[in-house]
C-alpha cells in the first residue's frame, strides 16, 4: 500500500512516532497518554498507516508477554477513514507477526469487534467489566497474617516470579515500567515472607488505571485495591474479570458503575490464560 491517489502508506511506527501517532487514541476518546504509546513502541511491534500529508490515520500493535503470548492492541483508525478495511488490514498484520513469531495472539474485545474477530480465529475466554472508580470503598480488615507495603525496586524480580504461573504472561519488564509510572499505586502483599499478591498503576489522559491485581485471594486482591487507591487521587478504571463477584460488590458498594465490558479472546490456546482464578484485575486492554 503506498499514498498514490490517496490511498494510505504502510509504514512501522517507532517509539519517536509516540506524541504524532498518540492524536489517534485522543480522537477516539481512550485514556492512553505519550508514556503509554512509548512504552508499547519501544517493546512492540507496530504496523500504522499514513495520509498523503504523512498524518497517522491508522494503528494496530502487538506486544509480547513472553515467547508464547503477544497481546494485540491500539488497534485505530480516524474517524474519516473508517469503515474501509482499514483497521481490519493493519489487525491482520499484527495477527501475522505474532503467528510467524510462534507465539497466540490474543487480545480483550468489545462486543462489536467480536464478531470480526471471531472470523480470524479467535475464540472467548471470558468476560471483564471496565469499573469507573469515584468512590473508592472503606477497606475491609486485613487479612490475617497479610503485611500490606509499598513496592520496592528489590520486589520486582520477586513479584514477577509470583506473577507469570498466576497469569500465564511473562512480563516483568512491564511491571517494572508500571511500578516507575506511578509508585503510590504500586504494593505488595506478603505472608510468612511470601508475596501473596501485588497491584500497579499507571496515570492516564483522565482516569489513572489500576492494574493488574494479582493475589492469592480476593481478600487479599481486594485490600491491595484499597490500599492503592487510597494512597493515590482518582478518579480510576479497573478492568476486573466477571469472575471474582466479591470485588464487584465491594466496588458497588460505594456507587461505583461498570458502564462497560470486554471479551478476552485468544487465536490459540496458552495454559492458564483462561482461568482467572488468580487475577482480579488487568493491565488494561492494550497491554494484556
Amino acid at each position: 500500500m503506498d499514498a498514490t491517489d490517496g490511498a494510505p502508506r504502510e509504514r512501522r511506527i517507532a517509539p519517536d512516532d509516540s506524541e504524532a501517532v498518540s492524536a489517534l487514541s485522543v480522537e477516539a476518546g481512550w485514556n492512553q497518554n505519550v508514556a503509554d504509546w512509548r512504552f508499547m513502541l519501544e517493546h512492540g511491534a507496530a504496523f500504522g498507516a499514513l495520509d498523503a500529508a504523512d498524518r497517522w490515520i491508522g494503528s494496530a500493535l502487538a506486544l509480547p508477554l513472553g515467547p508464547r503470548l503477544s497481546w494485540i492492541g491500539m488497534v485505530l483508525v480516524t474517524r474519516a477513514r473508517r469503515r474501509d478495511g482499514l483497521g481490519t488490514l493493519l489487525l491482520r498484520r499484527c495477527v501475522e507477526h505474532v503467528s510467524a513469531s510462534g507465539a497466540v495472539a490474543g487480545l480483550d474485545a468489545t462486543d462489536l469487534g467480536r464478531p470480526l474477530y471471531l472470523t480470524m480465529g479467535f475464540h472467548d475466554l471470558y468476560r471483564l467489566s471496565r469499573w469507573r472508580v469515584d468512590r473508592v470503598p472503606p477497606a475491609p480488615p486485613s487479612p490475617p497474617g497479610v503485611e500490606l507495603r509499598p513496592m520496592r525496586s528489590a520486589d520486582l524480580d520477586t513479584v514477577a516470579a509470583f506473577d507469570a504461573p498466576r497469569s500465564a504472561m511473562e512480563r516483568g519488564y512491564m511491571l517494572r515500567h508500571l511500578r516507575g509510572r506511578r509508585p503510590a499505586l504500586a504494593w505488595v502483599a506478603r505472608r510468612g515472607g511470601a508475596v501473596v499478591g501485588y497491584v500497579t498503576g499507571r496515570g492516564g489522559l483522565g482516569p489513572s488505571s489500576v492494574g493488574p491485581v494479582v493475589a492469592d485471594g480476593e481478600d487479599i486482591a481486594i485490600a491491595l485495591m484499597a490500599k492503592a487507591m487510597s494512597a493515590a487521587s482518582g478518579p480510576f478504571l479497573l478492568d476486573s474479570p466477571d469472575a471474582h463477584a466479591g470485588v464487584a460488590a465491594w466496588l458497588r458498594s460505594a456507587g461505583n458503575t461498570a458502564p462497560r465490558y470486554y471479551i478476552r479472546m485468544t487465536a490459540g490456546d496458552v495454559a492458564g490464560l483462561d482461568d482467572p482464578r488468580h487475577v482480579f484485575a488487568l493491565a488494561g486492554p492494550e497491554l494484556g
